[in-house]
């Protein structure tokens, strides 16, 4: 079956927080407009902020549309309320580029300058940074060191041999934990397979958006938040989505937002608060619907 080529996604993103004790001061930091570029087109975009406070949007280091937030008033409910329209194009098929890359990609001096913040794996103890990267050589080996079939084996290798767990990973959950105990959310194999993607001198970045799912699809899980996944840039093709969760390449069912060296750099919502706010709780909904 031929793919789709382009598809309109309808997405309603909802944030509450909720405080026991009212905040009386907090900044908060938004990154939850979509992306639009060559691939991806925002047909309308709206964001509510309830209580409302002083909003300066801007771009930050890495090109997202991000918003800051100063609330200077008491308030024991915070509730963020995106709703996107975007219309998402296949990015064409990986295989068909013409060239046959193979693993190591030689780099130009300033390419890999301009790479470098995508190219230095997470600082972990050098044992275990030593067994992640044999565990990437294998499946450059298996793949005869083809470029995009490591790629898509990694990916596919992820998807079928960790579980996905809800709960079961924090933020502060390395890759190597991942990969010892094989289980984990989107995020986790994301950073799985960022860090292995980079021990292979690959440039890879995280990558936070949205996905689509059908009522039928066995990854119904992911629709209900945003989701997350990495990105590796290929020569003369540029940055391409690979969903280790889904274990799939990135098409016109995911929409992209914020992007990154890591989750800290793309997260949706972060804020700190200053006064006030104990016994905080979090609801987080999100649709996406075909337009």
């Amino acid at each position: 079956a031929r793919e789709e080529q382009e598809k309109t996604l309808a997405i309603v993103h909802e944030t509450v927080y909720s405080y026991e004790q009212p905040v009386e001061y907090s900044t908060h930091t938004l990154r939850l407009h979509p992306v639009h570029d060559l691939m991806q087109e925002v047909l309308d975009y709206e964001l509510e902020v309830a209580p409302m406070g002083t909003i300066r949007a801007f771009d930050d280091v890495f090109g997202n549309h991000s918003v800051e937030l100063e609330i200077k008033s008491s308030y024991s409910e915070l509730r963020f309320l995106s709703r996107s329209l975007v219309r998402v194009r296949h990015p064409g098929d990986l295989t068909t580029a013409g060239t046959k890359w193979t693993i190591p990609l030689v780099w130009m001096p300033w390419q890999r300058q301009m790479m470098s913040p995508y190219l230095l794996p997470q600082e972990l103890p050098e044992a275990q940074l030593r067994e992640l990267s044999e565990y990437a050589m294998s499946f450059v080996e298996r793949q005869s060191y083809g470029l995009v079939e490591s790629l898509l084996d990694m990916n596919l290798t992820i998807y079928r041999d960790y579980q996905y767990l809800s709960g079961s990973t924090t933020l502060e959950t390395t890759p190597f934990e991942v990969y010892v105990r094989r289980r984990g959310v989107c995020q986790d194999f994301a950073n799985l397979f960022i860090c292995l993607a980079r021990l292979l001198g690959l440039p890879a970045r995280y990558r936070v958006g949205y996905i689509h799912t059908g009522a039928d699809d066995d990854n119904k899980i992911q629709s209900e938040a945003s989701h997350a996944w990495a990105e590796v840039y290929l020569p003369g093709i540029g940055w391409r989505g690979f969903d280790p969760t889904n274990g799939c390449l990135t098409g016109v069912h995911h929409a992209r937002v914020a992007v990154g060296r890591n989750y800290r750099d793309a997260t949706p919502t972060s804020g700190t608060i200053y006064r006030g706010g104990q016994g905080e709780t979090l609801r987080v909904e999100v649709r996406v619907e075909p337009a």
